[in-house]
């Protein structure tokens, strides 16, 4: 019966997907199955050919490898190795070559044979790769073939480096990359203008023939490809797709990546659901949206039609659904986001006392803050609360170096202006245009540079945290080492950043603390900014008393925004509060026009900002609630780990 019920869940699957937890989890399950097979290859005298992926999602995989060989004797002397890929041209010990990445990420670490180590060669005159493609082959089938593929997939659907367009029959080859591979990949180049713009890869046909394929994926960024890729009709559009021709390939998922897929986002379509409020909400929201009626408007028949009827008479009649979703949603609007006073609070997302509270923004760059909650910002400060901003990082590899040479220039003629001696400094801005002038791509810059892309940054953030109207002694830059750690090591400790952000709140005793949710975010910042600031409530919680009324709101904007469903506080901004948060983000004139790292959204960031909150307040019109110009979105954290009251 339960077999029965599962295939029921997964019918709209059309291959196998298994769902672990966590990356953690699902990375040493995955580790466990590589280390099995060859364990029981080596026992019978027989080599293991494994097909090795590169990239962020095998990392965690390599470090369980490494971890059992080191401790449990798993040895790689009978292994051979091919990699998925290189970049093209590409010398093998520059800093983003796939070369690089094996050796450091795992065969520095294990006893293979170099021998046995295979990597396309980005280094090769271009009339030699279509013989050196087809000895690739050649090499592999000599090997007895693949045993075990790891494969990652790309936002473009991409396996290997087989873009769309790429045949299901495909070889090992040369191949143009997608502009979307080339944004995601622009932050290990130093702008996308450094990624190549071509690849080796072995071929979709050549994936096929292993014996068993398994594509991992994390993170809810690869959410929307991977319910393509198993639930969507193949298409060449979507080359992960061709993996449904196959029978030995298996989906190895977080939960997180696996979220859009139909039994995860629209379960009760595929099962019988329990309907926990949280579940009625979605529900109904969905519902709305998909046949483009306000809530209060379906009806018994639009839940019966559309997979609900279970919901209509367990918990119906209908209306009484919809009017207790349609308050849910309307009790969720607030104009008065440190809570309003002398007032009602029970059905208000923010509590009434104290009325004047201590509200500590925490922005993980510099501009975060204003971005994503720009407007909410102004209203605290203007509706008397003792708001704090706390800049958590620099920001500093944000900035052009362009900008760098422009104010240390000016520097110098103000310096010169009031008769000062500028030999010093003249001597530091030319030791920094030498420097620049042969920079390469990704190089971390000198340490005087960093300092002046700080004091850039630095002084955008206290004009732009001014012009909402915070004063001087409120704002706090924090510069957590973590941040200047991470440009020489690999996942720096976070110990100090925790010490100093304790130190901080200790100092403020907040009401309210404010904090970037938004873990889309391709720097990895915002995550790592938040789960310090988590640790640090974390432990502070257990000895001050101020920490039991002291709430977390986490806000989105930068880079993506809170489904509807989750949202549980939504601050309506008119015209003019939507454009007095726009002049607050043009205080960041460094990230206007053209940032740094724009990810894979090419609109400005007051642009993404302005037309985020439009959108939000235009989907709880389209529910029904009032017409409000934008609205800015929260969700409240709750340190048992989940989001929610």
């Amino acid at each position: 019966m339960a077999r029965l019920n599962f295939l029921e869940e997964t019918r709209f699957e059309k291959l196998p997907v298994r769902v672990y937890k966590n990356e953690d989890i699902a990375s040493k399950k995955v580790a466990q199955k590589i280390a099995d097979l060859i364990r029981s290859k080596t026992k019978a005298g027989e080599k293991t050919v494994l097909g090795l992926a590169t990239g962020a999602t095998p990392v965690q995989v390599y470090e369980e490898l490494i971890r059992m060989h080191k401790e449990e004797n798993l040895s790689f002397e009978s292994v051979i190795t091919f990699n998925l890929d290189e970049y093209y041209p590409m010398q093998p010990d520059a800093s983003q070559s796939y070369v690089r990445f094996m050796d450091e990420n795992l065969f520095n670490h294990i006893d293979i044979r170099r021998e046995n180590i295979h990597i396309p060669d980005g280094t090769l005159e271009k009339e030699d790769i279509t013989d050196y493609c087809l000895n690739y082959e050649k090499k592999i089938t000599e090997a007895g073939g693949l045993d075990l593929q790891l494969l990652g997939i790309g936002r473009t659907g991409h396996i290997g480096f087989n873009e769309p367009g790429s045949a299901p029959n495909s070889g090992t080859r040369l191949v143009t990359l997608d502009d979307l591979t080339r944004r995601d990949a622009s932050r290990d180049f130093g702008g996308k203008e450094n990624v190549p713009t071509k690849a080796i890869t072995m071929g979709i046909g050549t994936i096929f023939k292993a014996h068993e394929i398994i594509l991992m994926a994390w993170s809810k960024k690869k959410a929307p490809i991977i319910k393509k890729a198993v639930e969507g009709e193949i298409s060449g559009e979507v080359p992960a797709t061709y993996l449904q021709l196959t029978d030995n390939v298996e989906f190895v998922l977080d939960r997180a990546a696996a979220s859009e897929l139909t039994r995860f986002d629209t379960p009760w379509l595929v099962k019988d659901c329990k309907w926990t409020d949280e579940q009625i909400k979605k529900a109904i929201i969905w519902l709305s949206n998909k046949i483009q009626k306000p809530i209060l408007k379906l009806t018994d028949e639009d839940y019966n039609s559309h997979g609900m009827a279970e919901l209509a008479t367990e918990k119906g009649p209908a209306y009484n659904i919809n009017i207790k979703v349609f308050n849910q949603l309307q009790h969720s609007i607030t104009g008065w986001p440190g809570g309003k006073p002398d007032a009602d609070d029970s059905q208000r997302p923010e509590r009434a006392i104290p009325a004047t509270k201590r509200s500590l923004i925490f922005s993980p760059h510099p501009d975060d803050d204003v971005i994503s909650m720009g407007g909410t910002f102004i209203r605290l400060v203007e509706q008397g609360h003792d708001v704090h901003v706390a800049y958590q990082t620099s920001g500093n590899t944000a900035v052009w170096d362009t900008d760098v040479l422009r104010y240390v220039e000016f520097a110098i003629d103000f310096d010169k202006s009031l008769g000062k001696n500028t030999s010093e400094l003249e001597e530091t801005y030319e030791e920094m245009r030498t420097f620049l002038e042969k920079k390469q791509p990704n190089q971390v810059d000198i340490e005087k540079i960093q300092q002046v892309k700080a004091f850039i940054r630095k002084s955008e953030a206290i004009a732009g945290a001014r012009y909402a109207g915070l004063e001087d002694k409120n704002i706090h830059f924090m510069a957590l080492p973590f941040y200047e750690k991470g440009k020489y090591v690999k996942n720096p400790d976070t110990e100090k950043d925790v010490e100093l952000t304790m130190e901080l709140l200790q100092q403020i005793k907040p009401h309210q603390v404010f904090a970037a949710g938004d873990f889309a975010d391709p720097h990895g910042t915002h995550i790592i900014c938040f789960e310090i600031l988590k640790e640090a409530m974390q432990r502070l919680q257990k000895t001050e008393e101020w920490t039991k009324d002291c709430w977390l709101w986490m806000y989105r904007g930068a880079w993506q925004e809170f489904p509807t469903h989750e949202i549980e506080m939504a601050v309506p901004l008119s015209p003019n509060e939507v454009k007095r948060k726009r002049h607050a983000i043009f205080q960041h004139q460094s990230q206007k026009d053209s940032p740094v790292f724009p990810g894979d959204d090419e609109r400005e960031f007051w642009v993404r900002a302005e037309e985020r909150n439009r959108e939000t307040a235009v989907d709880y019109h389209n529910l029904g609630l009032a017409n409000y110009e934008a609205m800015e979105a929260f969700v409240r954290w709750k340190f048992d780990g989940k989001k929610k009251k």
